[in-house]
């Protein structure tokens, strides 16, 4: 009986994995597409790390008062906006992270926005980023990296935050950047 309980819950496993692989295969292909679109059509971003807000719901105050909560750094990018107002962007990101060491990321980030009267002035939205990181913990060895992100800006300026998850004392932080869209 346990055997046969097992081999229904691996064939189901892989039923639900290979359905998830399908789902996964469309989703890597439509970030392909968008990433030649930016490609071909985009502008170029300034970006600006200002400050990395650690939840002091998940941190002890010992921690709280040793880490760096102004990563400051810069990095640079192209986006576009499609017909939709949604934004896309391909970056690459360098700032001190919370122990003051070097940290990298770059990747590929999306945010659907909605409007508040003229398309072009006041905007707010949600999205992701999806890309790969590089810690001093981790060697500086790239470390994939997806992120939920919210978004609100006035024309050609932008404020960023993604929420970085974790476990007591570590993760749980929301950083905040600027993207300036030339």
């Amino acid at each position: 009986m346990k055997l046969r309980g097992l081999l229904a819950a691996l064939a189901l496993f892989f039923i639900s994995f290979d359905a998830k692989a399908g789902v996964l295969a469309d989703w890597t292909n439509f970030i392909i597409e968008d990433s030649k679109d930016i490609l071909c059509r985009h502008n170029y971003d300034l970006y600006l790390p200002f400050y990395a807000w650690h939840n002091r719901l998940t941190y002890d105050k010992k921690h709280i008062d040793k880490y760096n909560e102004n990563p400051w750094g810069g990095g640079l990018g192209i986006s576009h906006y499609n017909s939709e107002g949604t934004w896309s962007g391909l970056y690459a990101m360098a700032f001190k992270d919370s122990n003051s060491y070097l940290e990298t990321y770059f990747g590929y980030a999306r945010q659907w926005n909605w409007y508040a009267g003229d398309k072009n002035q006041w905007h707010a939205g949600v999205g992701y980023a999806l890309g790969l990181t590089q810690r001093h913990e981790y060697a500086y060895i790239p470390v994939p990296l997806p992120l939920p992100m919210v978004g609100a800006g006035y024309r050609n300026f932008e404020i960023h935050g993604a929420y970085v998850p974790g476990i007591k004392n570590d993760g749980n932080v929301m950083f905040m950047f600027a993207r300036i869209n030339f």
